[in-house]
């Protein structure tokens, strides 16, 4: 390949390596109050994105951190599945891309800090939340089945093998060791009593795991608490979700994400199993820092439920999480990925057997929904084949901002001019906005305003005449237009060395190498005052905006999605896949309405029944160039096959079926697509993307760069 000139920006000073101040040193003293991290004494916002290394193959490892971390993230989360390391009950396989101790190898030579999702169970879509399906043959101490997730001797004496067996891979790689494993959490949504979490702990203490601190998830409300301090708990909000029972349009209560509050806990998240109705604010919620573990980075697609995600979706909740007073944004997912092969899919075994790995319906247990056998791409800000994708970039300028102004943002308090209008699913009666400030009503004090005028699927109109007064600033000088659409973060009373910003209606994203850069909002005037001189109308430019001690640069919001990136453009080689129909489908299959009340994905035998089509590609298009597969088809389920053996699946929702095409054995030129018609009625919900129209298609195949 010809390495050619990156035509995306041409202004040079954007071209600079990420410097350490996303780093925080392996080993350093690591404490928390009531607001932050501490990491030597310093407060930090950390960035945390989850990848769930058992969904990578290994040798792909290093370069999806390394995108993680160009992303902003500055720490990575990751479960350890124990049914995918323990399928056969006493055999565990550590090894390929289960190898735990060589994905957290990775991380410590890219400088990324890690949390361990230990379980024992998990969820995260996997097949029993995780949990082996040999343990549900197992007998209690009372001789009854054994109770999961429950304080039974029987159990914990499973727990603790599993724990030893975590510890033998990250021995030696904690945070006390030098190494990158900061924390970790404990189980996953459990509801019952602390006492059980706490049982966990003890466990994993005895052991040998010895971390700063030690996570839960904050949802939902425990029958009896965990002691304070034992476990930081962590929230989260989505902006839409799979699990909802309803197939219509912004159903359940996921709007709540895009207004600004102060309460942290969300009646969103797995709303099929959890019953929000009485949930009550923990009174020591307040002590804890506001931190999120499962912030949406986007949704997976179940098949009764066809989700489809937009960047602004993910940009606008992480800046309303910021602006509601969090100081640790932590997506789920950050990247995507694929659900490995099992022991039981080697062998051949039938679906009743446990043949994949994923969450559906027909399980004994955690059968809430129905998943996709592979593919586990999320809509994430990385792809399942580490494809960036829009919100990649959008949301790289917040995470710049909260590496570099984190210690100035994290002991303000969040402030909420908007306390007193109720909260309603698309009000577009006023503008939403919050501030946040070190000392309410100070005239001088530093504070950042947040504003939000998008909400998902709603028609948030422009907002006319809109100054804000906050900290004794009133801005812009004139009244302005905030447009449809339109989020960002002013900064005001804000001093960066000897220059002092009193106000700016463009987003503050980064303080390096003695400059300052600020982005542009689209459909906002730019009117800056720096050291009390203003300047309006700004437009960016190649040049400073204006240099007192430190030059300040304005950027477009394009600009600053590429920040101090070091991507390179290549020259493109066009590929072409043909396809060939060579069966046409056969009777439509009955759609069944599961034990969750939810429409049942197919099985293996009903794609018997598939329209089947045959593409050819050109071996060195995967394997010299790392391509990707892009099938734009319409139908209800589409499977792709090599040699035989499923790699790829997809619940149709109007975007393209992916496949990375470097990830084929070697030699492989030919490929199988079977496609399950639409049908007429069924009890799933479709995006306005989709085009639902009975029957199916191929309607174009592209192969296409991957944007590495």
């Amino acid at each position: 390949m010809r390495l050619i000139q990156n035509t995306i920006l041409t202004i040079s000073f954007l071209f600079i390596s990420l410097t350490a101040s996303a780093q925080y040193p392996f080993g350093s003293k690591v404490t928390w109050d009531k607001h932050s991290l501490f990491i030597d004494n310093k407060r930090v916002c950390p960035v945390m994105g989850e990848v769930h290394y058992s969904r990578i193959p290994e040798n792909e490892w290093e370069a999806e951190v390394r995108k993680m971390k160009e992303g902003g993230v500055t720490i990575i989360a990751t479960y350890v599945f124990w049914n995918h390391v323990e399928e056969q009950e006493g055999v565990f396989d550590w090894s390929g891309q289960r190898n735990l101790r060589r994905f957290i190898e990775v991380c410590k030579a890219e400088g990324m800090p890690v949390v361990l999702r230990v379980g024992p169970f998990c969820h995260g879509e996997v097949r029993l939340g995780g949990i082996p399906d040999w343990m549900f043959t197992k007998k209690g101490s009372d001789g009854k089945a054994l109770r999961m997730r429950s304080e039974d001797p029987v159990f914990l004496s499973f727990v603790e093998r599993l724990y030893r067996q975590i510890f033998t891979q990250i021995q030696g790689l904690q945070w006390k060791d030098g190494g990158p494993i900061m924390a970790c959490q404990f189980d996953n949504e459990y509801r019952g009593r602390g006492s059980y979490l706490m049982a966990l702990k003890r466990i994993a203490l005895g052991i040998g795991y010895d971390l700063p601190f030690y996570t839960r998830t904050g949802w939902p409300e425990l029958a009896t608490p965990v002691p304070f301090g034992e476990m930081i708990p962590l929230y989260g909000d989505y902006a839409d979700g799979f699990w909802e029972r309803s197939i219509e349009e912004t159903a359940g209560s996921y709007w709540k994400a895009f207004h600004f509050k102060g309460q942290r806990t969300t009646d969103a998240i797995a709303s099929e199993q959890i019953d929000y109705s009485n949930t009550k604010a923990n009174a020591d919620e307040q002590q804890y820092p506001y931190f999120t573990c499962e912030l949406g980075g986007g949704m997976m697609t179940s098949y009764h439920r066809r989700v489809y995600l937009y960047p602004e979706d993910a940009y606008s909740m992480a800046l309303v999480k910021l602006g509601s007073g969090s100081n640790l944004l932590g997506y789920y997912m950050y990247h995507g990925g694929t659900n490995p092969v099992s022991w039981a899919e080697r062998l051949g075994k039938s679906e009743a057997e446990g043949k994949y790995l994923n969450e559906m319906q027909r399980t004994v247990a955690t059968n809430y929904n129905d998943l996709p056998v592979k593919t586990y791409d999320f809509q994430a800000p990385l792809g399942e084949f580490g494809q960036r994708n829009p919100h990649f970039y959008s949301l790289r300028p917040l995470h710049l901002f909260m590496q570099d102004f984190g210690d100035l943002l994290a002991p303000m308090e969040a402030i909420f001019p908007c306390a007193d209008k109720e909260q309603k699913k698309g009000d577009n009666s006023y503008l939403r906005w919050s501030y946040r400030a070190n000392r309410q009503g100070d005239d001088s004090c530093p504070a950042f305003v947040f504003l939000n005028n998008y909400e998902r699927l709603q028609h948030l109109t422009a907002k006319k005449n809109v100054q804000f007064n906050v900290c004794g600033v009133k801005f812009p000088q004139k009244a302005i237009t905030i447009p449809a659409g339109a989020m960002a973060i002013f900064p005001v009373n804000i001093d960066i060395d000897d220059t002092h910003i009193d106000y700016a209606t463009a987003q503050l994203v980064a303080y390096r190498d003695g400059n300052i850069y600020l982005m542009q909002i689209p459909g906002i005037p730019t009117e800056i005052s720096v050291n009390g001189k203003v300047m309006k109308n700004l437009k960016p430019n190649a040049k400073p905006i204006a240099k007192a001690k430190h030059a300040i640069y304005l950027l477009t919001p394009e600009q600053a999605g590429l920040l101090f990136s070091e991507q390179t453009a290549y020259e493109d080689i066009a590929f072409k896949a043909s396809f060939t129909k060579v069966k046409e489908s056969g009777a439509p299959r009955t759609i069944t309405i599961g034990v969750n009340k939810a429409a049942e994905e197919p099985t293996d035998a009903d794609f018997e029944q598939a329209a089947v089509y045959r593409i050819e590609v050109p071996e060195e298009a995967g394997q010299k160039f790392h391509r990707l597969l892009s099938i734009d088809y319409r139908g209800d389920v589409a499977r792709l096959y090599a040699n035989g053996q499923l790699i790829q699946d997809n619940f149709y929702n109007g975007r393209p079926l992916l496949f990375g095409l470097w990830r084929l054995p070697a030699g492989t030129t030919q490929l199988e697509l079977r496609i399950l018609p639409l049908q007429k009625d069924m009890p799933v919900y479709f995006p306005r993307e989709a085009d639902t129209t009975p029957g199916e298609t191929i309607n174009k195949i592209n192969i296409v760069k991957i944007n590495n």
